[in-house]
C-alpha cells in the first residue's frame, strides 16, 4: 500500500463532506471550517477536524504547512482569495469553489511558486471540461453544448428546486452574465436567457437556460460554438427572473427604516428554508453533453449522458457525489504524480491526456457514477 499523503480540505458543506470522506479512505485528511456543529458530523471518521477560518491567512498558513495537497471547497465569494493564499504558501491545490474571478490572474504566481492549481474541478464545470478536452484532442470540434442540473425528485411549489450547495452561489449563477461562443465570437447574454426544453427518460421535460459555465474553456480551446445551460423543472426560471428584476438579488445595500440591508443577503436567508434539502431527501443530478464536429473526415455527433441520484447508504447527495468525487479523482491523480504541470491547470487540460481522462472516469465508475456515450454519423 502506498504511503498516505496529507490533505487539507477547506470547507465542510455537502460537497466538502463527500471530498473529505472519500480522500480519507487513502490519505490523512484534515478538514477546516468555521461551523463547529457541521464538523461534529465527522466524529468517529478517520478525519481530523479544525474549527477555524480559512480566510485568516496566518491561521491558514499554519494549518496547511505540512500538507501535500489542499482542496478548496469554500463558497465562491471566499474562493479566489483563499486560492491565492494557498498558492503563496507553495501548496498544490484542487479548487471547487467556483469563484467569479478569472483564475488565470494567478497563473504567474503559481508558476513562480512551482505549484499546480487545478481549478473548476467539479461536475460542471469540471468533468464537462474534461469530456470536451478529450474529444478536442481527437477530432475537429465545431459545437459543444452542456446541459446540467441538480433537482429534487419530488417537485414542491413554488420553486420546484432544492439547492445542493450554498444558496448564495445559486443566486450568483442566476445573476452573473453568461458568456457563450457563437460563430467563433464570445457573446454575453443575461443568465436565465434563451430558454429551451429537453426531455429526459424517467424525469420528463426540463427547461434549460444560459448560465456562465464555460469559464476557462473560453481561453483554452477554439471551438466556434459553445454554450452551457442549467436544467430546472419548467417554470422555475420565471419565478427567479421576477425576483432578480425586482432587485432581490442586488448586493447594493438599501435603507430600510435607517438600517442598511443588502437585498441579496436577505433573499438568501429567506430562500434557504425553501431550498434546503431535507435529511435523506432524494434528488438527482443530470448532465447531457453534445459534441459535434469532424472525425477522420466524417461529420459526427457524440452525446454523453450522466444521471446520478442520492445515495441512501452513505447519505450523500448526488450533486455532492458527482462534484466531490470528480474532485477526489483529480486530487488522487495529483498525489500520485499524474499532473506535472505548474500554474493554473483547467480541467480540460487533464482530459486532453487519455490516461488521465481514463483515470478520472474509472474513479467515478468505482463510486457508481457512470457516463453513457453514444456516437452517430451526421449527414
Amino acid at each position: 500500500m502506498k504511503t498516505p499523503k496529507k490533505v487539507v480540505v477547506l470547507g465542510f458543506g455537502r460537497v466538502g463532506k463527500a471530498v473529505a470522506l472519500d480522500l480519507a479512505q487513502r490519505h490523512e485528511v484534515r478538514v477546516m471550517d468555521t461551523d463547529h456543529s457541521a464538523l461534529e458530523q465527522l466524529k468517529g471518521a478517520r478525519v481530523e477536524i479544525i474549527n477555524a477560518d480559512a480566510a485568516n491567512r496566518g491561521v491558514l498558513a499554519t494549518l496547511i504547512n505540512d500538507a501535500d495537497l489542499v482542496v478548496n471547497a469554500l463558497p465562491g465569494y471566499l474562493g479566489f482569495d483563499v486560492l491565492r493564499s494557498v498558492i503563496r504558501c507553495g501548496k498544490r491545490i484542487v479548487d471547487i469553489s467556483f469563484f467569479s474571478e478569472d483564475p488565470f490572474e494567478l497563473d504567474e504566481l503559481a508558476r513562480n511558486e512551482g505549484v499546480a492549481a487545478i481549478v473548476d474541478c467539479g461536475v460542471a464545470p469540471g468533468l464537462s471540461n474534461m469530456i470536451v478536452g478529450n474529444r478536442y484532442r481527437q477530432m475537429q470540434v465545431s459545437h459543444f453544448a452542456c446541459y446540467v442540473g441538480g433537482l429534487p425528485r419530488i417537485r414542491t411549489w413554488p420553486y420546484q428546486y432544492k439547492a445542493p450547495f450554498s444558496p448564495a452561489d445559486v443566486i450568483e449563477e442566476y445573476t452573473r452574465p453568461a458568456r457563450l461562443v457563437e460563430n467563433g465570437q464570445i457573446v454575453v447574454k443575461p443568465a436565465l436567457s434563451d430558454l429551451e426544453y429537453l426531455d429526459f427518460d424517467g424525469v420528463g421535460t426540463l427547461e434549460a437556460f444560459n448560465t456562465d459555465g464555460l469559464r476557462t474553456l473560453l481561453k483554452t480551446v477554439r471551438i466556434p460554438n459553445m454554450k452551457e445551460k442549467t436544467l430546472r423543472y419548467p417554470g422555475h426560471s420565471e419565478y427567479i427572473k421576477v425576483l432578480r428584476e425586482t432587485g432581490f438579488f442586488s448586493s447594493e445595500p438599501i435603507d430600510v427604516n435607517g438600517q442598511k440591508i443588502a437585498p441579496r443577503e436577505m433573499t438568501s436567508r429567506l430562500l434557504f428554508p425553501h431550498w434546503q434539502l431535507a435529511e435523506n431527501e432524494e434528488e438527482y443530478t443530470l448532465m447531457k453533453i453534445v459534441i459535434e464536429g469532424r472525425e477522420n473526415g466524417e461529420a459526427v455527433r457524440y452525446t454523453y449522458d450522466l444521471r446520478d441520484q442520492f445515495d441512501k447508504l452513505t447519505g450523500l447527495s448526488s450533486m455532492a457525489r458527482t462534484t466531490g468525487f470528480t474532485c477526489t479523482a483529480v486530487a488522487n491523480l495529483v498525489l500520485e504524480g499524474g499532473i506535472k504541470e505548474v500554474g493554473i491547470v483547467p480541467p480540460e487540460l487533464i482530459g486532453m491526456e487519455q490516461s488521465r481522462f481514463n483515470y478520472v472516469i474509472d474513479h467515478l465508475k468505482g463510486r457508481n457514477i457512470r457516463l453513457e456515450i453514444s456516437r452517430e454519423a451526421l449527414n
